[in-house]
């Protein structure tokens, strides 16, 4: 079983990682930035779906997205705990979904290696929840969080 104290480096991790991936949809401007750096990686990866620009409709979205999950950042590097980590791997399960959903029906595959690292911090926060002591003929303890 991770340690406590990983699992609180873990929750860290992710939370900086999100900080970095996120922290340039917090404004029109740099959003903006961000989605023509995606569309000219996409396109010197010739992957085939094009990047689209945003409508302010769509921009006020990324950007409302890109606020609160730094915010929401900001709060693990400063709390972070076992239980914070499980409602984070809750959000990545959720976004992971509606990645592949968006792949699925024509966004870029530069999303996949989003969703990639989404799943990988999503189990590296519940498994060190799940308890490996429940065998055959035990009552199991299930998830438990320290």
């Amino acid at each position: 079983m991770i340690s406590v104290k990983n699992n609180l480096h873990i929750v860290r991790g992710s939370a900086f990682y999100d900080l970095i991936a996120t922290v340039g949809f917090m404004t029109p401007w740099t959003a903006s930035l961000v989605l023509k750096g995606f569309a000219a990686l996409s396109a010197a990866l010739a992957l085939g779906r094009p990047v689209p620009s945003l409508d302010i409709n769509g921009m006020l979205f990324a950007n409302l997205l890109g606020s609160v999950v730094v915010v929401w950042s900001l709060w693990r590097l400063k709390h972070p705990s076992r239980s914070v980590g499980i409602y984070d791997a809750l959000a990545r399960i959720l976004f992971a979904l509606w990645q592949i959903f968006a792949v699925a029906h024509g966004a870029s595959f530069l999303i996949l290696g989003f969703t990639c690292l989404e799943v990988v911090f999503a189990v590296a926060q519940i498994l060190p929840l799940i308890d490996p002591r429940t065998s055959v003929g035990r009552k199991p303890s299930g998830l438990r969080v320290v």
